[in-house]
C-alpha cells in the first residue's frame, strides 16, 4: 500500500509540477483519486508488462482503466442508499451499467492479466474456481462487493481526517512531530522518487497522534448503524427503563447518538485531536457516563461477528497517506476560515457520511 500510494502521489503531483508550485484542488475528489488508486492496485495488482519491466507497467493505459473503474465506482456507490432500500438496481440505468463494467474488470480472465494481485483476492479467486458454482460474472461480482468494502467509508474517512487535521494547527504540528519522531527512530526517509519505503505494522499502531486524530474524525462523521433481531422473549434492561422485547423484533442501535452524547464527549460537535489520548500520550480507553465507566463508547465500525473486519487495515491506509502526504509536501486549505462541510445525510447508516460539498485546499511539494 505504501509503494502504491508514492507511486500514485509522484503520478498524480510531483511529475507535473516543479518544487515551489502551489497546485489548488479539491480536497474530497484529492483523497478519492490517491486512495482509490492506491487500493484497486494493492488489492488487484499491475498490469503485465510484456517487455518485463517490473516497474508499473503500461503506465497510460492502467491509469485510464483504474480512472475508468473510479468513475464507474462513484456512479454504483451513489445509488447504493437505494439498493440497500431495497430498490431493484435495473431501474438506474448508468448505476446499473456501471456496476457491469466494474465486474467485467474484475473477471478472472483479466485478473490473471495482473501481477501482484493480494494474498485476498488470489485466495478467493482459487475458492470461487473451486468451491463455488458461480459462473465468471458471479465470481466477478464477489471481487466487485470487497472493492466496494473497501473504498466506499475509507475514502470519506480519509478525507475528514486530512480536512480536521490541517484545519487545526495545533493536529497538524502534533502529527508533523509525530511522523518526524517516527521516521528518525526508524531511520526512514519518505521520498516519493522511492519505490519502497516501509512501515511496520507496530510502527504504524504506535502513531498515537495520528490514531487519535482519525478517531475523532470517524466520531464526528460516521452514522453506521447496527441490526439485530431477538432470538427470544425478553426485558432490555436500559438505564431510562426497560422495554419487553418479543423474538424476531428487529432492533437497531445507532452508534452517532452515543458518539454525540456530551455526557461522554465534552462539546460534543468540536473536532479536539487530543481527546482519544491520555496525558502521557498513549491511547485513552476510559470513558465515563453518569459515573459509570463505558464498555462500548466508540462504534463506528459495529460491534460483535459484524464488525468490520477490515477496520484495522482502513486505518493504516489513512495513517500512510498522512504520512506520505505530510512529509512530501506542504498542504493548506485555500480558505483558512472555511465552515465545516454538512454532511451527506443520504447514506446515514451505512457508515461514514461523505460531505455534502468538496473543499478547496493547495499543495507543493517541500523542499529537498
Amino acid at each position: 500500500m505504501m509503494e502504491n500510494l508514492s507511486y500514485v502521489m509522484l503520478e498524480l503531483t510531483a511529475s507535473k509540477m516543479k518544487s515551489t508550485d502551489w497546485v489548488t484542488g479539491k480536497l474530497y475528489e484529492f483523497c478519492c483519486r490517491v486512495m482509490f488508486e492506491s487500493g484497486f492496485l494493492t488489492l488487484f495488482g499491475t498490469e503485465i508488462n510484456r517487455n518485463n519491466d517490473k516497474v508499473h507497467s503500461n503506465q497510460e493505459d492502467q491509469t485510464t482503466l483504474i480512472l475508468n473503474s473510479l468513475e464507474n465506482f462513484k456512479e454504483f456507490d451513489q445509488i447504493f442508499p437505494a439498493l440497500v432500500a431495497g430498490l431493484p438496481i435495473y431501474i438506474f440505468k448508468g448505476a446499473h451499467s456501471a456496476r457491469e463494467k466494474l465486474a467485467e474488470s474484475l473477471l478472472h480472465d483479466n485478473l490473471q492479466k495482473r501481477e501482484n494481485i493480494s494474498e485476498l483476492i488470489s485466495l478467493r479467486m482459487f475458492l470461487n474456481d473451486t468451491l463455488s458454482t458461480f459462473d465468471d460474472k458471479e465470481k466477478a461480482k464477489t471481487h466487485l462487493a470487497i472493492l466496494w468494502a473497501s473504498q466506499a467509508n475509507t475514502i470519506p474517512a480519509t478525507f475528514w481526517s486530512l480536512f480536521y487535521l490541517i484545519k487545526n494547527p495545533e493536529a497538524k504540528t502534533a502529527a508533523m512531530e509525530e511522523i518526524q519522531r517516527l521516521l528518525e527512530d526508524t531511520g526512514e526517509k519518505v521520498d516519493l522518487n522511492r519505490k519502497y519505503v516501509f512501515l511496520s505494522r507496530k510502527q504504524l499502531d504506535n502513531m498515537r497522534v495520528l490514531d487519535s486524530i482519525i478517531k475523532e474524525a470517524i466520531r464526528l462523521s460516521s452514522a453506521s448503524m447496527t441490526v439485530r433481531a431477538a432470538k427470544e422473549d425478553f426485558s432490555l434492561q436500559l438505564n431510562t427503563g426497560s422495554y419487553n422485547i418479543r423474538k424476531d423484533d428487529i432492533i437497531a442501535l445507532y452508534p452517532q447518538l452515543l458518539h454525540f452524547d456530551p455526557e461522554i464527549y465534552s462539546d460534543p460537535l468540536t473536532f479536539k485531536y487530543d481527546r482519544f489520548l491520555n496525558q502521557n500520550g498513549e491511547e485513552k480507553t476510559v470513558f465515563y457516563r453518569s459515573g459509570q465507566k463505558l464498555k462500548y463508547y466508540y462504534m463506528p465500525f459495529g460491534t460483535g461477528l459484524a464488525k468490520c473486519p477490515g477496520r484495522l487495515f482502513a486505518v493504516h491506509e489513512i495513517k500512510q497517506f498522512l504520512t506520505l502526504l505530510l512529509s512530501c509536501f506542504e498542504v493548506e486549505l485555500v480558505d483558512k476560515n472555511v465552515t465545516c462541510p454538512l454532511l451527506d445525510q443520504s447514506r446515514a447508516g451505512l457508515g461514514i457520511l461523505q460531505p455534502a460539498t468538496d473543499v478547496d485546499f493547495k499543495y507543493r511539494l517541500k523542499p529537498l
